[in-house]
């Protein structure tokens, strides 16, 4: 091939032609980054090398090329860019790299796998749009599981194994788990999007909760997939989230590949784990067809899979992309139909925007057409789409086109909501809202009223909180707020304890000072009668510590279904009324002294259970305004476990310690010692202290009485009597006594 008289360069080259197409820097253009991208062909790492020194010299030499035959204008930068951006240069560079490629290696590259990956290479260079492909050519999957059976991990194998992107951004795991919240607890919060290219098929992979608190997301999601990855635990088997999300697959109508993973662990017995799973699918009035599923059996964490539970015979994730490709049905619909896409997911964007997610059911769509926004109501707004973009690795692209099965992004529609539809305008058609479960647990939210507000919060105003919730509400479908007898307080609702605590903890990393009452359960009357919610839990305890949860799970109405014994575990069934759990779990591991699992599951609503007697807890409650004294609190950890150490400012009705008794006691962790002039042998020795009791979010919300508040603040979780003056709470409490 001819080149210039001043000098040949691949990387010179690729400057131009990165630049022309708007995307920046030449340095992506780089012999580096073009070896990453061979890697996609799957070739022997012996040949990837040369492989990338074909491909770059292959581009850069056609592009030069074709660069230079079109005219006098060749070194018209603009005339490029026009050239570049209406497929005139690439549909050639495209043509004979893809012959160029063939003809070269013929052992490495067929011709199908030179054009899939020569298309790629050029879209990841960010000189080729994304085109439209056709539905047959797309998977939507969703991973489902228990909360901690390996979702999250398996998709860390999956990227890395299809090379979704380099090896620098391929360190560690949990790679999806991208919010602080989510990596500091180790639990998946928001469901997330990814793509994976493989063997010429696009593969959508949605990660989803596992905590039966965010089941709203899962339910959401199965509007948007045509399957779903079973995850089960090798050892523990079927868990409480399994049936919950295994229930909303087959409702769902969808195919699903179990994935039996952790293979391992030492006991895992996967032949126990496939009984129960299937006993599990036929529970839940699984079809025939269901309940065929392919069978897998993985080691996430290990990036390895198989048909049989050998781990040695396992080389790497492969299988599930081909089980997926081989089981899971393409999207169905119909192109020439008016367009349909329901809204599932809400992203935001500071330049774009409030950015609808969804799945193209029928139609296509188009960058900067006209659509229909239908709302929940039924009313119609015409809108125009300003930004449409599909998901492309663990990022999103921009594309022109996009049409059925895909799941797409769409910007430029004012107030859309999750559950709304976007349509054709020459033709509306509204598609059935999404049924999501309604919420079981209250609280109340409300401006900061202790001596210290306003100090560590920047936004501590009703008008701030407000806005908070209401935000929080565009993205979490199972949330409720509502306002409550006065304009500085709402009661928020939500699926539990941990539901309510993951935006309460959002909300303090976001610099807002607020305070939250006690967690109650939201009643319902049917037909006259009250009735309320009720879970199903499932513990596993050492044998010893069995009868103490079977009193404590007795006396909060709890109803044993199952109980047995497996080497010294014992595993408990009980089912018992939502108000009976709420302050249990941290009282439950005490209790079994850490070594004690609880999981539940929300049966649904039942008659009234009767009063529960909870477990009644007294506090140490300052009387006085200032700083705590070492002194003080010498005297007083004798009488209970304290929640702060030496230093620390308190007020008068915070709370700062549990009291050894049921009944709350005022006292002075303020007083210093009084001085005199008498000395004696040893008067003045140092003062030992107790560690204080570390108080969590969720242990502060668990430990909330009926009369007592949680003031969170950034810095600070302080919990209070909600009457702070002495005199004013006696008589409260002696009215609602009687005496």
């Amino acid at each position: 091939m001819e080149k210039s008289g001043r000098g040949y360069s691949p990387s010179r080259c690729w400057t131009r032609v990165a630049r022309s197409s708007g995307f920046g820097r030449a340095s992506v253009a780089t012999k580096n980054q073009a070896s990453s991208f061979t890697k996609a062909l799957q070739c022997p790492s012996s040949k990837t090398a040369s492989l990338a020194e074909l491909v770059e010299k292959a581009v850069a030499d056609l592009c030069l090329s074709r660069y230079r035959t079109f005219g006098h204008r060749s070194h018209n930068l603009r005339y490029l860019e026009d050239l570049v951006r209406g497929g005139v240069l690439l549909t050639v560079v495209l043509v004979d790299l893809v012959g160029a490629l063939s003809a070269s290696c013929p052992p490495l590259v067929t011709p199908e796998g030179a054009f899939v990956f020569s298309l790629t290479f050029l879209q990841k260079m960010a000189i080729l749009r994304p085109v439209m492909i056709s539905q047959d050519q797309i998977r939507n999957i969703a991973i489902i599981a228990h909360v901690d059976h390996g979702k999250t991990t398996l998709v860390d194998a999956l990227l890395k194994q299809s090379n979704t992107f380099r090896d620098a951004e391929a360190q560690g795991t949990t790679i999806m788990d991208s919010n602080d919240l989510e990596r500091e607890r180790g639990i998946t919060i928001f469901s997330k999007n990814a793509s994976i290219q493989w063997k010429g098929m696009k593969i959508n992979i949605i990660d989803t909760p596992g905590h039966a608190d965010f089941g709203g997301e899962v339910e959401r999601i199965m509007s948007l997939v045509n399957g779903c990855l079973l995850l089960v635990d090798a050892k523990e088997g079927p868990m409480p989230q399994t049936r919950f999300v295994l229930r909303k697959a087959i409702e769902a109508g969808h195919k699903i590949i179990l994935v039996i993973n952790k293979i391992d662990k030492k006991d895992a017995r996967p032949d126990w784990v496939l009984n129960k799973t299937f006993d599990l699918f036929v529970e839940l009035g699984a079809s025939d067809e269901q309940t065929d599923f392919p069978i897998i059996y993985a080691s996430g964490v290990n990036g390895v899979a198989g048909s049989e539970p050998d781990l040695a015979s396992m080389k790497d994730v492969s299988i599930v992309f081909d089980t997926i490709i081989e089981k899971i049905p393409a999207p169905s619909g119909d192109i020439e139909k008016p367009l349909q896409i329901p809204v599932v997911n809400l992203l935001y964007d500071n330049y774009k925007g409030r950015i609808a997610v969804g799945r193209v059911i029928n139609g296509s769509i188009k960058a900067g057409q006209n659509i229909t926004h239908i709302n929940r109501d039924g009313v119609q707004k015409l809108t125009k789409v300003t930004a449409l973009q599909i998901f492309e690795g663990l990022k999103r692209t921009d594309v022109d086109e996009v049409g059925v099965g895909e799941i797409v992004t769409v910007a430029g529609i004012e107030g859309v909501q999750i559950g709304e539809t976007i349509a054709d305008p020459a033709n509306p058609i509204a598609l059935p809202v999404t049924k999501i479960e309604e919420p079981t647990v209250k609280m109340t939210f409300g401006v900061n009223t202790s001596p210290f507000a306003g100090r560590e919060g920047e936004h501590s105003t009703s008008r701030n909180i407000k806005e908070r919730l209401d935000r929080e509400l565009l993205n979490d479908v199972a949330l409720r707020v509502e306002l409550s007898d006065t304009d500085s307080r709402f009661v928020v609702s939500g699926r539990g304890e941990l539901h309510l605590a993951i935006l309460i903890e959002k909300m303090r990393r976001e610099a807002y000072e607020f305070e939250v009452s006690r967690p109650q359960v939201i009643f319902h009357e049917e037909n006259g009668v009250k009735t309320e919610p009720f879970e199903s839990v499932f513990i596993e305890c050492p044998e010893a510590f069995s009868g103490t949860v079977i009193e404590k799970m007795g006396r909060r109405q709890g109803v044993m279904k199952d109980m047995k014994l497996e080497g010294g575990t014992t595993y408990l069934e009980f089912e018992i009324p939502t108000r009976g759990l709420i302050g249990f779990r941290n009282e439950f591991l005490t209790d079994t002294k850490g070594q004690g699992i609880i999981n539940s599951l929300l049966i649904g609503y039942r008659p009234f259970a009767g009063e529960i007697a909870a477990s009644v807890h007294g506090s140490l409650v300052s009387m006085e305004n200032g700083e705590s004294i070492g002194y003080a609190l010498r005297n007083l950890q004798e009488r209970g476990d304290l929640f702060i150490g030496t230093g620390v400012e308190v007020y008068a009705g915070m709370v700062i310690g549990q009291y050894s008794r049921a009944e709350d006691v005022d006292v002075n962790p303020c007083k210093e010692k009084r001085l005199s002039n008498m000395r004696s042998k040893g008067d003045g020795a140092s003062a030992i202290l107790e560690t204080p009791r570390i108080m969590t979010l969720e242990a502060c919300i668990e430990y909330l009485g009926e009369d007592e508040l949680l003031e969170v603040t950034p810095k600070n979780l302080r919990i209070r009597k909600t009457i702070l003056d002495l005199n004013m709470r006696h008589r409260a409490q002696a009215k609602r006594l009687g005496i």
